[in-house]
């Protein structure tokens, strides 16, 4: 528990330096390209992980401690339930809302807000908020969770409501990203969350707005045109590809909802904002079957972002839902304690990535599948990017591939093996930037021993 102490006085040593929340967390935008988002014109890579009910189960001293451990690993975005369901409440400051009605939020005018047993649900949101912003964190915000719409709870009537509520309540902070939806298909409950998104775009048309699907879908599906929806948001899901009996299939294959959302005009960025989660079970629901792990976590990431996401966000299945052993879970039989699910290797290893992509030119990354000649279905997959004086290819099994050379600047280029485990970069050499040339990745091939080849212009400033 060291390190829960060691968060808690990294998190007291921030709010004293008087950092601004403004400065950690500057307004985010789509760029201009309307492939990527950016702030002070700068490249914004959404590292982001699922806290969703952070707010129904932490106290303060747990959210700071969780915020710092994030921020330490590079984390930039937290992914949060506002509303999970009519009965959510937080463990020191109460209900949300009077008798689980979306339109009476229970807000106690006059209390403390920085005395446990005074302040309440909203005065905590103001400060997680806050807090999160003091640590470089955002927070994506889901206004309500699925479970309203089923029960028609949230509907034309109520969602002005909330909507107005929770967007005049939290327009003006600097770290908000509003995720409209709640793991559901929109087109069961297609007027509720129309009208909860253009309720919340209309008070605070200065923050960015998705909307999240259920499993295997994308917003792009239905509010690609929607007027409020600024980028596309998809779950992956997490079935396996024998599981996955879905009407246009897609299995493991999460790239593929990237390239079709990114071949949608008007241009809009795209990201998985929920793939198989780490040590949760494959279909979520089946006990017996195996669980993911942190080459699989890893595997989706890579191949989501070489395909052209502006950002990944990771989950682990005991931080979702910071089960606590002895207590009843939410879902999904989870075996490790939040804290220690926090340092779950896929985890820790999600950084990696967003270092390696934001240490070359950003802005103009694009997805480049003719580098590989020789990419194959499912596993075999080589998933391949390049701006113009770099490239990178990604194989989940480090097998043998081969590169189209001459698709980037320069006329011999430097060639090393990047380690999505470690980020360590091992030298290959420096080659012919002509015709077709065989890399061949360090260890045996196998679902897992997983490699990145970066080529750069040997003449370049590329680290």
């Amino acid at each position: 528990m060291r390190w829960l102490i060691a968060a808690v006085a990294a998190g007291c040593a921030l709010a004293a330096s008087g950092a601004s929340a403004q400065d950690r967390t500057p307004p985010l935008k789509v760029s201009a390209n309307g492939r990527y988002l950016e702030s002070n014109g700068k490249p914004f890579f959404w590292l982001g992980d699922t806290g969703w009910l952070l707010l129904g189960k932490l106290n303060r001293e747990e959210t700071e401690a969780y915020f710092a451990k994030r921020e330490a690993q590079g984390y930039n975005v937290i992914q949060v339930m506002m509303l999970h369901g009519p009965k959510m409440e937080n463990p020191v400051a109460g209900p949300a809302l009077v008798d689980g009605d979306l339109t009476r939020p229970r807000v106690t005018p006059g209390n403390d807000p920085s005395k446990p047993g005074e302040y309440d649900y909203w005065d905590h949101l103001d400060w997680v908020f806050d807090r999160a912003a003091a640590h470089g964190l955002y927070i994506a915000l889901v206004p309500v969770w699925g479970d309203f719409a089923d029960f028609r709870l949230l509907n034309a009537d109520t969602a002005p409501v909330i909507g107005r509520f929770a967007a005049e309540r939290y327009k003006n902070k600097p770290n908000l990203i509003w995720v409209n939806g709640g793991d559901r298909y929109p087109e069961l409950s297609p007027l509720a969350w129309d009208i909860l998104g253009k309720t919340i775009r209309a008070v605070d048309p200065n923050h960015l707005m998705t909307y999240h699907p259920a499993g295997r879908a994308s917003s792009s599906w239905m509010f690609h045109d929607a007027p409020w929806l600024d980028f596309n948001m998809y779950q992956s899901g997490h079935q396996s590809y024998a599981q996955d009996h879905q009407l246009n299939a897609r299995g493991e294959d999460n790239w593929v909802y990237t390239t079709d959302d990114l071949s949608r005009s008007p241009a809009k960025p795209t990201i998985d904002a929920e793939p198989s989660y780490e040590n949760i079970p494959h279909g979520l629901d089946r006990a017996p079957e195996p669980r993911w792990g942190a080459a699989d976590a890893r595997r989706y990431a890579w191949w989501s972002v070489l395909a052209g996401a502006f950002g990944h966000t990771y989950g682990e299945n005991s931080v979702m839902q910071f089960f606590t052993p002895g207590t009843k879970a939410n879902a999904y039989w989870p075996k490790l304690s939040w804290q220690e699910g926090l340092d779950a290797p896929g985890g820790s290893q999600m950084h990696h990535l967003k270092d390696l992509i934001l240490s070359r030119p950003f802005f103009e990354r694009v997805p480049d599948q003719s580098l590989i000649t020789d990419s194959g279905p499912r596993y075999e997959r080589v998933a391949a990017t390049r701006g113009k004086s770099y490239a990178i290819a990604y194989t989940y099994t480090g097998r043998p591939f081969h590169v189209r050379m001459g698709k980037i600047s320069g006329t011999r280029v430097r060639a090393a093996w990047f380690d999505p485990r470690t980020g360590a970069s091992t030298p290959i050499g420096t080659f012919a930037n002509t015709g077709v040339r065989l890399f061949t990745p360090p260890g045996k091939t196998a679902p897992g021993n997983d490699w990145a080849l970066v080529l750069d212009d040997a003449k370049g400033n590329n680290q």
